[in-house]
């Protein structure tokens, strides 16, 4: 029997760094929209939905076929309420589902098909849990901390790595895509564990918008991806 999908779409109208990021303009479309036609081509996904305090962020969502089925809580859209909290309270409004996928707005070079690949690895691996990565250019074999005034490697190693092809591969966290069984998420509150499974994206599809300067980085990409079209 086919499992049932929900992907949830978090955009609250608080920004510091780039205020109202959420439906900014992006190469013509706000940057929610590109999160939100990209996860409706997903072959796997029942139902698309947005978790939103913002009636502006609302409005824009619906437009782009989004479906609103209630009003984010004020307590759960601050700076510092946790990712995951969003992603539990649209489960409780929404229950019946299998699985849950986190589509944050931020990744808009994300594609259907980094989405559908991490939700067939995690439906093909019988894990709990599958989070998109992608590879580091920023290897923390060659990263240090300052003190007292002085480097101090962050990792030891019995002998320093000086060759960059002699460097170990390290991944990292790029926000794009979660997926988890939902009664699983319920229970552990996140979708990292020592099990989690692990989709790997290419870097080019990888950018997270957290600065006006991803934004102009998204831009020059999108367009011209758009003069190659």
């Amino acid at each position: 029997m086919k499992p049932k999908i929900l992907a949830v779409i978090p955009a609250r109208g608080g920004s510091k760094a780039v205020p109202r990021k959420n439906i900014k303009d992006l190469a013509g479309k706000p940057l929610i929209a590109w999160t939100i036609e990209e996860a409706k081509k997903s072959k796997y996904i029942d139902r698309v939905i947005l978790s939103s305090e913002d009636d502006e962020i609302i409005e824009v969502a619906k437009k782009y076929g989004c479906e609103v089925p209630f009003k984010r809580p004020l307590e759960l859209a601050q700076d510092d309420t946790p990712g995951i909290e969003p992603v539990l309270h649209a489960l409780e409004q929404c229950p019946g589902y299998d699985y849950v996928v986190l589509l944050q707005p931020t990744s808009p070079l994300r594609t259907v098909g980094d989405i559908d690949g991490c939700i067939e690895k995690l439906l093909t691996s019988g894990e709990d849990f599958c989070v998109s990565v992608t590879e580091s250019d920023k290897s923390p074999y060659w990263m240090y901390k300052i003190e007292n005034d002085k480097m101090v490697p962050l990792l030891k190693q019995e002998k320093r790595i000086v060759r960059r092809q002699e460097l170990p591969k390290v991944y990292a966290l790029n926000g794009a895509v979660y997926v988890g069984k939902v009664k699983k998420l319920v229970q552990r509150k996140s979708f990292i564990d020592a099990s989690t499974k692990a989709y790997v994206m290419k870097f080019s599809n990888s950018l997270d918008i957290d600065t006006e300067l991803d934004l102009l980085f998204a831009n020059i990409i999108l367009e011209k991806k758009e003069i190659c079209y």
